[in-house]
């Protein structure tokens, strides 16, 4: 069975830091980009990160610049986000995907069930 399964969510204080997790069963990671996007309550799905096959090239969106890392351990077949300086505003379910492309969302062929993270004192 191909599945991706994210973990790592949980309650946090605004400022403090999660680390996620994205493994894959079933299949390798290696062959993919990966992606980290996150949806709120009401709010449409935005891309947080992505990172390349090899771990090369990574993105973030503007609103995690500095405070987010994506990484990969593809002998793990795990994708990581290191979320640092938590806000409220990241409280939201994340998921990871794998794909194609790291920009075209329809290239994403994969998607993990979701961790949710809360970010509140």
């Amino acid at each position: 069975q191909l599945q991706l399964v994210e973990s790592g969510g949980g309650l946090v204080q605004p400022g403090g830091s999660l680390r996620l997790s994205c493994a894959a069963s079933g299949f390798s990671l290696n062959d993919y980009v990966i992606g980290w996007f996150r949806q709120a309550p009401g709010k449409e799905r935005e891309k947080v990160s992505c990172i390349s096959n090899s771990g090369s090239s990574t993105n973030y969106a503007d609103s995690v610049k500095g405070r987010f890392t994506i990484s990969r351990d593809n002998a793990k077949n795990t994708v990581y986000l290191q979320m640092n300086s938590l806000k409220p505003e990241d409280t939201a379910m994340y998921y990871c995907a794998a794909g194609a492309s790291c920009f075209r969302l329809i290239s994403y062929t994969y998607w993990g069930q979701g961790t949710q993270v809360t970010v509140s004192s």
